[in-house]
């Protein structure tokens, strides 16, 4: 019997003895994933922007808090494996006496440019850098107003992202940071609004997540506190040996003395 088969059966004997799994054991979410499904609102269409794998519709199909998916990614490649899971899926559910999933579609598109107006009220765009999210929502302006919640999470420029969304008729709903294999991720759920005002240390830091007093955050803060303590004691031992600095190490200690101050500002503020 192959392994396949022999996981089925496996959950089959569990259904039978009241035991089946609401999902088959491949479709689990990484905490930064279970926290970008947990920002799409009930009842949603939704477009996942670089679905990959396609796991985020299908793990939000199976639970039913989506009425339809479009997963869309600028590469074939995804596209099929995404293709490839749903129909697992649709098989585990029939072979398991579960309910099928709500309508995913999977369609080739370079951002939101294959996006309709009026296909999705929820919108993801998860694991891209700040930059390319940026020029992802720049391009899609056309559905900005038929889309009525984005969920959002940069691995990178954060901040710019931040400072764009004010910008351009945005406000930051929710934002959540995790710690996922020993890396810290942000997700932030937006809407279209006007933004109350930010200062600077909100824009670098979240200032969602800093009102809430978020124990990730305080824990990033803390180890980049140290981070930067770390870089400036190292600067001031070469001075102590009489080292001359150069003209970028006083840039850089500058630098990082501003970010020191951020960093206690939004630490203060977290009290």
């Amino acid at each position: 019997m192959s392994r396949r088969k022999q996981q089925l059966s496996r959950e089959q004997k569990e259904g039978q003895a009241g035991k089946l799994p609401a999902r088959p054991p491949w479709l689990r979410l990484s905490p930064r994933l279970m926290q970008v499904a947990a920002f799409v609102p009930d009842g949603s269409r939704m477009a996942d922007i670089g679905t990959d794998h396609g796991y985020v519709p299908i793990y939000l199909a199976s639970m039913g808090k989506i009425k339809a998916a479009l997963a869309m990614d600028v590469g074939e490649g995804p596209l099929k494996r995404a293709a490839e899971h749903i129909r697992e899926y649709e098989q585990w559910a029939a072979e398991t006496g579960l309910p099928s999933l709500c309508p995913i579609q999977t369609r080739l598109s370079d951002g939101l440019k294959g996006l309709k107006p009026g296909e999705a009220d929820a919108v993801v765009m998860a694991g891209m850098g700040g930059e390319l999210e940026i020029r992802i929502l720049e391009e899609g302006r056309p559905v900005w107003e038929y889309v009525k919640t984005w969920i959002l999470s940069p691995h990178s420029d954060l901040e710019k992202v931040r400072r764009y969304l004010a910008s351009n008729g945005f406000f930051i709903e929710d934002e959540a940071m995790l710690k996922d294999e020993g890396k810290f991720y942000t997700v932030m759920k937006v809407r279209r609004g006007q933004e109350e005002p930010y200062g600077a240390v909100h824009f670098r830091y979240g200032k969602r997540m800093m009102e809430k007093k978020d124990p990730v955050l305080r824990e990033y803060l803390l180890k980049e506190e140290k981070r930067v303590l770390g870089i400036l004691e190292g600067l001031e031992n070469r001075a102590e040996r009489g080292e001359d600095p150069t003209e970028n190490q006083r840039r850089a200690k500058a630098a990082q003395e501003a970010e020191l101050r951020q960093i206690k500002e939004a630490l203060y503020e977290m009290q």
